[in-house]
């Protein structure tokens, strides 16, 4: 049966004002505090409890002033500005955190006149549970947010980079130079000479030291992913994005490092995109409009050969002089030999602290001229992967050439995808370096050669193994003994080797 409203007798009115009037006494006397606010949120009550916990002994104190300058962090000014209730919201304060309720005030025409908070007693059993999670929540999201500032930080010093050979120690020093400026630094070398050690220990030695290291593998992203990496993405900018979206790795950096590794990699459109950026230091998001201003440093590195990239046209020639200011070259590893012996024993004892044996390993001499008779193709990278090999599966602390032998080169193993291709006599590149290996460290101690003319021609016959081996394809050669493209035609083309 439907109710005639407009006949209800005037008691009903009386009854809804006492039961409003009842409803907030009893929110007033169950919470930790209430107060009330005007259509400017200034505070135009405040009960007593609240009031002396925010430092007012006389809550007429408070009255008529902005509810921030009462209680810090307060957002009654949006409620009043909304005309939207807050319904649930947790309020930080000096002491514990607050479960707070704010709802508007609204004149018979619908207008709001003002605002009325609640702070709940944090001693109500319902809310345990969510005091609990919050707390729970707050120590996760600190010790992740540690977790990442340590992630971020430069891992290597200019002391990780071993050696004192001439190259090495000229890198360094002019490593150590561009530390101390803001340029965009461009580090060349081969693979696995020491790009990535350079730019931690550049980062590291900079002003930027306590700020972000974020590093960019482009070789590694897949092409359509790049942009989103490197510039983020709003929600939904993109089927399967993230409905929180994401941040890019420009925006991590903010204030730091970006490290480009592998930038030759990097496609064409994006480099457009990249050198926009490094000019006017800001960009949009994928898919939104807000812009992001963008204080990074620039170290980027390559295994390519960047001038011959631009002269074929696939890589911006103006890309690469914006790039191309402070401009190092990690030294291979057959240019410092000298620093072999250093290094070996560096490797060695890092090798015996990861495996807990508590091993001392030492190298004798016939092995020491081993590892100083091999052109390292892979350099220091390979050199590592060789001792830990011979380490792995030494029966003493004692290495010898023997023992180093069968792993010299050999940075395939067989069967494998990517394995080398068996040589026409049925022996594989790996095989054949070790070969030449220990037939160049022979020929060393009964022929009267230079150091440079040993390691030309054991160079000259290591690439031309490789590249019979895999049927005279530069390309798949290159990748298989870790020698960047433009750097084995050069070596090509400097031996003579028919192709």
């Amino acid at each position: 049966m439907m109710n005639d409203w407009a006949g209800l007798p005037a008691a009903y009115s009386d009854v809804l004002r006492r039961a409003m009037d009842s409803l907030f006494r009893t929110f007033e006397n169950f919470s930790e505090g209430t107060f009330i606010v005007d259509a400017a949120a200034r505070v135009v009550w405040i009960n007593k409890r609240y009031a002396a916990r925010f430092g007012f002994a006389d809550p007429q104190q408070a009255i008529g002033r902005d509810c921030e300058a009462v209680i810090p962090n307060s957002l009654m000014r949006e409620v009043v500005k909304t005309g939207k209730p807050i319904l649930l919201d947790i309020l930080e304060t000096d002491r514990e955190p607050l479960v707070v309720t704010r709802l508007p005030l609204k004149d018979d025409a619908g207008a709001t006149v003002g605002a009325v908070g609640f702070a709940l007693f944090d001693e109500l059993k319902a809310l345990t549970p969510l005091f609990s999670h919050y707390s729970r929540v707050q120590e996760e999201l600190i010790a992740t947010r540690q977790s990442l500032a340590q992630a971020r930080r430069a891992k290597y010093t200019f002391g990780s980079f071993v050696g004192t050979s001439t190259a090495s120690l000229e890198v360094k020093r002019q490593a150590r130079r561009a530390a101390q400026l803001e340029s965009p630094v461009l580090l060349l070398g081969e693979t696995g000479t020491g790009k990535e050690l350079l730019a931690h220990a550049i980062h590291g030695g900079s002003a930027r030291a306590n700020q972000p290291l974020v590093t960019v593998n482009v070789a590694a992203i897949p092409d359509t992913l790049l942009e989103v990496e490197f510039f983020g993405a709003a929600p939904g900018a993109y089927t399967g994005a993230d409905r929180k979206g994401r941040v890019g790795k420009f925006e991590l950096a903010n204030g730091g490092t970006l490290f480009l590794d592998e930038i030759g990699d990097m496609p064409l459109p994006l480099q457009g995109k990249l050198l926009r950026v490094l000019q006017d230091k800001e960009f949009e998001p994928l898919g939104s409009n807000r812009i992001v201003r963008a204080d990074v440093r620039i170290i980027a590195a390559t295994s390519a050969d960047l001038p011959a990239l631009v002269a074929a046209g696939r890589f911006r020639a103006d890309l690469f002089y914006r790039l191309n200011v402070l401009t190092l070259h990690a030294p291979p590893l057959r240019e410092r030999a000298s620093d072999i012996e250093a290094l070996a024993y560096a490797m060695l004892e890092d090798l015996s602290t990861q495996t807990r044996s508590g091993s001392h390993y030492e190298l004798q001499d016939d092995a020491l001229r081993l590892l100083c008779s091999y052109a390292w193709p892979g350099n220091v990278r390979e050199l590592r992967n060789t001792l830990e090999r011979a380490v792995m599966l030494s029966d003493s602390e004692r290495i010898d050439a023997r023992a180093l032998a069968p792993f010299i080169g050999s940075g395939q193993t067989s069967g494998g995808p990517g394995a080398p291709i068996p040589a026409s006599g049925g022996e594989s590149p790996a095989a054949s370096a070790a070969t030449a290996t220990a037939a160049t460290a022979t020929d060393i101690a009964s022929q009267p050669l230079s150091w440079s003319d040993a390691m030309a021609a054991f160079e000259k016959r290591f690439l031309s193994d490789a590249l019979r081996a895999n049927g005279g394809r530069v390309i798949e050669t290159a990748a298989q003994i870790g020698m960047g493209r433009a750097t084995l035609y050069k070596k090509i083309a400097a031996h003579g080797i028919e192709v």
